[in-house]
């Protein structure tokens, strides 16, 4: 079969060669936006009068075919045409004729290719935008249950301060707020139309670019045709936005896994996600949580593989280029199936509250407040702090916890210890009294949840 290109070679390439070379085993991922692009840049030839009425509704007739087969599953595709474009042209051409291969003009596989994907990172990166949406809203359903659930906090993986298991929580609401903006900041830079750039300098037909450009909902053009056709910045700042967001999942990810072990007992995942061992019956296994774990590798490779590929690049379009789509493809797959088991998960887990007071009574995570609470009196800061040290010390040595030593053990400390210091060293008055803007003071916590759901309420 020869080749829509073939007209200038007098030789054919060998199979395995065709093979090595084609993209049409990944980039068929690309078909929905194809006939998309292709339906406007028709659309745009009849407007600027390059093809005539007629002609441009046989074609677009013809590609509601391609469109039709293509989401039942009926379009074949062949190695030998190489790609996405290729396949759907000759399949158009075989559908409707010679006419069919007058779509091509004023466009080149290069501007075609950066249109398609242009079209299909904006449609998934909103889709992964309302996935991050259903997870910060399993957090706060979570946190609205635990606002005075109390769990140690930890510095260094050692217990520090205790705090509210809502605060912690929503710390990674935050995070993954973050991470929303990233994505629809980038959609700022991102949603511009290549198409009509040609291969790398323009055409000379008389083509509208913000015609197409309007008809496929792109905020505008690329103002330099070799820029168009060879920018992958979109690409990687999805990858880099995918990878932070994937970094923060990971971070929650081995904080449950901590979390649902026997030394911990926090929490207790649901079955739904979980695993069991094939020769150790007891096992329930946090395998869901490890394989995000897991997987934040794989997104990260993707990004520093794009990166790698586009390093040494000279304008503008080069075959190197087509190594950018499976990468992104993967990342997008990895970070939507990640996003929805983490919503399950989150939704679902059980937290073992009595565990975590158990937890927070039997350390001494209220050190800070002995030391905050002579810094009230006049104490120096550095003074208590040393002071509070040495009572740890004491209650280390006897095997007890500051709440278990006596009144004349705080005198002989410091005469500025009076009878209320048990009430202090309680852990809920602990959480209770940090109520510094964003602390972990339960009213703070409230105003926080409040915040978190009027911008899951207003910004979906």
């Amino acid at each position: 079969m020869s080749k829509l290109w073939g007209g200038r070679f007098t030789k054919s390439a060998e199979e395995w060669v065709d093979e090595f070379g084609a993209s049409i085993g990944f980039d068929q991922e690309l078909v929905q936006e194809d006939i998309e692009g292709s339906l406007a840049h028709v659309a745009m030839l009849a407007k600027c009068g390059i093809i005539s009425d007629e002609e441009a509704t046989k074609i677009k007739e013809g590609l509601q075919v391609l469109k039709q087969k293509a989401e039942n599953g009926e379009l074949e595709f062949s190695v030998a045409q190489e790609d996405i474009h290729l396949n759907l042209e000759k399949q158009l051409i075989d559908e409707i004729g010679p006419v069919g291969g007058k779509l091509h003009t004023g466009r080149s596989r290069n501007d075609q290719v950066a249109t398609d994907m242009h079209l299909y990172l904006r449609n998934e990166a909103r889709e992964i935008m309302v996935a991050v949406r259903a997870l910060q809203e399993a957090l706060t359903k979570q946190a609205a249950d635990h606002v005075e659930t109390l769990i140690p906090g930890y510095t260094h993986m050692q217990r520090a301060q205790p705090v509210s298991f809502a605060h912690h929580l929503l710390a990674y609401f935050w995070m993954l707020e973050r991470d929303y903006g990233r994505l629809h900041d980038a959609g700022k830079r991102s949603n511009l139309s290549p198409l009509g750039a040609g291969a790398l300098a323009g055409t000379t037909f008389p083509i509208d670019r913000t015609y197409s450009a309007e008809l496929l909902g792109f905020d505008g053009i690329y103002e330099n045709s070799l820029d168009a056709v060879s920018d992958r910045d979109f690409i990687v700042e999805f990858l880099s936005n995918a990878s932070m967001l994937m970094m923060h999942l990971s971070r929650l990810c081995e904080e449950l896994i901590l979390w649902s072990s026997q030394e911990f007992q926090f929490i207790e995942m649901d079955d739904s996600f979980a695993t069991g061992s094939s020769i150790m019956p007891q096992k329930k296994n946090p395998d869901m949580a490890e394989l995000i774990r897991g997987k934040t590798g794989r997104v990260y490779g993707n990004l520093f593989s794009l990166l790698t590929t586009l390093k040494g690049l000279p304008l503008a379009y080069n075959k190197d280029m087509q190594e950018d789509k499976e990468g992104m493809f993967d990342t997008v797959k990895t970070v939507k199936g990640s996003l929805r088991i983490f919503a399950g998960m989150i939704e679902t887990m059980t937290v073992n509250e009595g565990t975590m007071a158990k937890a927070v009574h039997e350390d001494f995570s209220n050190a800070t407040e002995l030391a905050d609470y002579l810094a009230t009196k006049g104490m120096p800061f550095r003074e208590a702090h040393e002071v509070v040290g040495k009572l740890v010390l004491t209650a280390i040595e006897r095997g007890v916890y500051l709440l278990d030593l006596k009144m004349e053990d705080y005198q002989g400390a410091s005469e500025l210890f009076a009878e209320d210091i048990y009430e202090v060293l309680q852990p809920h008055t602990v959480v209770a009294r940090r109520n510094s803007a964003g602390g972990t003071g339960f009213d703070q916590v409230q105003s926080a949840l409040e915040k978190a759901n009027h911008i899951l309420s207003t910004n979906k």
